[in-house]
């Protein structure tokens, strides 16, 4: 028996020692954030959908794509540029012109050429490389993530993308940043093999490859609003968390619909019951 208890100590220690051994990554707590589409009873604010569309498509758009949108999403009930008199929001005004301002690929039917012809609603929005290796190639190695979900895919949702938005800063004295990545204390990673410092004092955050993408006064919003970091940072995360669910307000009425349902649903079985049941002992 105790041969048998050596031996598969051996064989777990063989394991162990095999095993890939993980840096533990440490990062800043997300900002504390609010938006107007919070909670069960939170609505998305059209005003503020449309400037994040806009910091999207004259920043973003440049490095990172969208593919589960296409244009007419955007004209889609609760989306930036909903107007009720479409109800199909192919027909969308507005949609058009934004989808008629890029260029696509066509097949010209007489004689097979490629040909280029204006974007419609039904198309999606385009991807800024050719393919994975021309990203790559555009961005020193680093492949910029879809955005079409990222509030979604990521812990901490649309705080943590604000957080990196508006989270960098100058390496602490003693850390080595490598060529082409920036200091962001929201990023997740191991630092202590960069950092010449006390070994109990290493920065949290971690490296990112993305130069700051926002500054004051980038974009100029069409309705007035002061076009701050932080205001370019929080209208886009606003549009990037619609996009990730457009359809979220409408899932937030229904269920609060169907509750209602359910609570009379209930009062009225339960007066049923006591009417059948009222002259039976229990």
């Amino acid at each position: 028996m105790l041969r048998k208890l050596i031996a598969i100590a051996a064989v777990v220690g063989l394991f162990a020692a095999a095993a890939p051994s993980y840096a533990k990554t440490t990062e800043e707590e997300p900002k504390e954030m609010s938006w107007s589409a919070d909670g069960p009873f939170g609505t998305f604010d059209k005003a503020q959908i449309q400037r994040g569309y806009k910091v999207y498509r004259e920043v973003c758009s440049a490095c990172h794509s969208m593919n589960q949108l296409r244009f007419r999403n955007l004209g889609q009930k609760d989306g930036p540029f909903y107007d009720k008199k479409y109800k199909n929001p192919n027909d969308n005004a507005f949609v058009k012109a934004i989808a008629k301002d890029y260029n696509f690929d066509d097949i010209d039917t007489e004689t097979g050429d490629v040909v280029q012809r204006p974007g419609t609603p039904a198309d999606a929005f385009p991807k800024p490389y050719p393919n994975e290796y021309a990203a790559r190639a555009g961005n020193g190695g680093a492949l910029p993530p879809d955005l079409s979900v990222i509030t979604k895919a990521r812990e901490g949702g649309p705080r943590y993308v604000y957080s990196i938005l508006t989270g960098y800063h100058n390496a602490p004295v003693g850390l080595a940043v490598p060529p082409g990545k920036y200091y962001n204390p929201y990023m997740p990673g191991d630092l202590s093999g960069f950092w010449s410092g006390d070994k109990k004092k290493v920065p949290v955050g971690g490296f990112i490859a993305m130069p700051p993408p926002l500054v004051a006064d980038k974009v100029s919003f069409d309705d007035g609003t002061k076009s701050t970091l932080q205001q370019e940072a929080k209208d886009v995360v606003a549009f990037l968390d619609w996009a990730a669910e457009p359809k979220a307000q409408e899932r937030k009425q229904t269920g609060f619909a169907v509750l209602i349902y359910l609570a009379i649903f209930a009062g009225l079985l339960y007066a049923s019951y006591r009417r059948v049941w009222k002259d039976v002992k229990h």
